[in-house]
């Protein structure tokens, strides 16, 4: 495997980390896709942009996410 195959492999495993930490293994990837598509609509250094950052951070350092994010219902499922 090239470094540059690793390096990528390793960037998707960081980022389903996110998407585990989030709470949202089990919602459908449209809707994650979707959701993905608005954060890049977001300007980078906007209110907006640095609340969502903060919150993020905030998730980071958190042990379980269990009180600082949103569960979505196991009616959720992969598409």
């Amino acid at each position: 495997m090239t470094a540059d195959r690793k390096r990528q492999a390793r960037e998707t495993f960081l980022l389903g980390g996110i998407v585990a930490k989030a709470g949202l293994t089990t919602a459908d990837r449209a809707f994650l896709l979707g959701g993905f598509i608005e954060l890049a609509r977001i300007a980078p250094g906007s209110p907006e942009h640095r609340r969502l950052r903060d919150l993020g951070a905030e998730a980071f350092r958190a042990t379980s996410m269990d009180a600082a994010s949103p569960q979505i219902g196991e009616t959720a499922e992969w598409h």
